[in-house]
Order: C-alpha cells, then structure tokens, then sequence
C-alpha cells in the first residue's frame, strides 16, 4: 500500500472540491463583501459563529480578517446563550458557519441573533437549510463528497469553508488597499513585521563605527581600521567622503596570496576599475536591505544619502541581530 498515493487522492479530493465550491459563487458573496465594508468603514465588526469542526474554521476566518485590519471576533454559541451575546451590536456583520445548516445550537440563537439589526451571512450547502431561509446572504459550500473514505468525517467540506473564509478576507484586502506596511502593523513580533517597519537608518551602523578610509591610503591602514572597528570591511571614500569602493577581509585574502608585500600599497589598487558597490540609502525600509543581501550574496552593504556621502554599513550580522532572518 501506498501512502503517498493515497495522501495525493485526498488532496485532489479537496482541490476539486474548493474548485466546485468556486463555481458556486454568486451574488451573495458580494453582498457579503459590501456589507463588511460598510461595518468596517463604520467601526463596527465582523461576529463568527461556529459549531464543532466549524469552531476551529471561524477562528482561522477571525485571525486572517484581524490581521489584514478587519476588526473580527469568534462567539461561541453556548457562551452567546448565556450572557455573551452583549458583544453583538446593531450594524456588525454576522457570518454563521453550518454545513448542514441544521445546527439545532445555531438555529436555537438565530431568534436572538435577528433582534439586532445586523447582516447575517451563512457559509452552508444548501439554500434550502433553516440556516440559510434566515439569513441575508448564503455563500454555499456544498462538496459532492468528503476526502474521508467513509464520507463522514469533514475533510472536504471544512477545507473548502476554510477556503471561502481565506476569499473573503483576501477580497477585502484587495478593496481596501491594504499594503505590506499595514500588515506589518499588525504583526510586529514577527521578521515580516520587523522588516516592514523598521528603517535602514534604525539598523545601521553608524559612520563613527565604520572603518573609511580615502584611495590614497594603504592596505595596511585599512586592515588598522578594520581590526579596530571590528568590522570585515574598509569603505574607500573621496575627499568629499562619497563613496567609491569597498575592500573587505576576502579582498585581502585574495590579493595577500597572489602579493604578500601588499601592506604598504595603496588601497586603490585593489579597488580601481570595480563598479560601485552595491549600497542603499538610509530613508527606505529594512526589508529592502534584506532583498540587497538575498538578491547578490553579499556580506556588507554601504548606506548613503542622496548625494553618495557615507553615512553607515549594513553588516549581515546585523540583521541576526534585529532578529530579520
């Protein structure tokens, strides 16, 4: 018997099933969509309710809109019938999750729930469902048959749920423009978060702790700087401190065994005739440094200003360090 045969059935089982419930897609999703918008607009918010394996899906549905800025909570139906139900207030939007639609938990808090003057979506599979009669808008998640092999357990029908609450949310990124930065915002423990909002100025390190020197100088002078800042790059300037090269401990390496006498030449001739080194200025996100480093394997990035003055060194360290890889 083969595992793997078997664990690629079910997967194919649950893409054509997501596949199927995309096509039942209709006007309802967009008045689901609407809806949010306006709550959202108004400061008010999105109210999941689910039973059983659709309580863990309504929390996943609630994360992924909270984190892209749409204000979302999980009220567990028991807790609702027993007090908790004075967090629903008029203009929130309701999104009730049932496959069946006959959820007798769910239907007993529908008479509560539609005394407020709320929108109420239901993501069920059938529109005939007493879930579905009483609500705004039905998103249907009917799948012809689940990935368990008994057809019991929901494994398709909760994926493809998962999936409709993951269109929502994504949908209403889109609408809302919502852009990388805000969803930094929102996640600023994490690299993504950190990387997003933190500038190359606040990881940087400063000109007073970098080794600089102008072309004329020798190597050795350089290694001095190097080993005193302790640091694995010398930065060449002009008179003007614009940048014009970069030497670090490989260059050395290299040309210390093809010279071993190099110590007292210029610094120059070992650096004229390369292109700029790759640097970045000092204004834009961290996050672009990181492309820097990914992009062209590099150990140091020199940070200037617009007009290429020195002002400060990205090391790869340093990223470890601000916890950005």
């Amino acid at each position: 018997m083969s595992y793997i045969k078997q664990a690629k059935h079910i997967l194919k089982q649950e893409s054509a099933g997501i596949e199927h419930v995309a096509k039942l897609l209709g006007e309802d999703f967009n008045n689901t969509i609407e809806a949010i918008l306006e709550a959202n607009t108004k400061g008010y918010k999105v109210v999941i309710f689910g039973v059983g394996k659709c309580e863990p899906i309504g929390d996943k549905i609630c994360a992924t809109l909270n984190s892209t800025g749409v204000t979302s909570v999980v009220l567990h139906v028991q807790n609702a019938l027993h007090g908790d139900l004075g967090l629903l207030k008029n203009g929130d939007v309701v999104i009730a999750l049932s496959y069946s639609g006959e959820t007798n938990e769910l239907l007993n808090l529908l008479p509560h729930i539609k005394r407020f003057n709320i929108h109420l979506t239901s993501i069920t599979s059938k529109t005939t469902s007493s879930l579905a009669k009483h609500s705004d808008s039905v998103i249907l998640c009917e799948v012809k048959e689940e990935a368990c092999p008994l057809n019991l357990a929901p494994t398709t029908s909760s994926t493809a749920m998962l999936a409709l609450g993951d269109a929502l949310a994504m949908v209403l990124l889109q609408v809302r423009q919502f852009k990388a930065e805000d969803f930094a915002r929102y996640h600023p423990g994490g690299s993504l978060g950190r990387a997003l909002l933190l500038k190359v100025s606040d990881i940087m390190r400063r000109k007073e702790t970098m080794a600089i020197i102008t072309a004329d100088k020798p190597v050795l002078q350089g290694l001095h700087q190097m080993n005193t800042h302790r640091c694995g790059a010398c930065v060449i300037v002009n008179d003007e401190q614009k940048l014009q090269a970069i030497f670090t401990h490989g260059d050395f390496a290299r040309a210390y065994e093809a010279n071993q006498q190099i110590g007292e030449h210029q610094i120059s001739v070992f650096t004229h005739g390369k292109r700029l080194p790759i640097h970045i200025q000092q204004n834009v996100l961290a996050v672009e440094a990181l492309k820097l480093f990914e992009q062209y394997n590099i150990d140091e990035i020199v940070v200037v200003d617009n007009d290429l003055h020195v002002v400060g060194l990205i090391d790869i360290q340093d990223l470890a360090q601000h916890q950005l890889i």
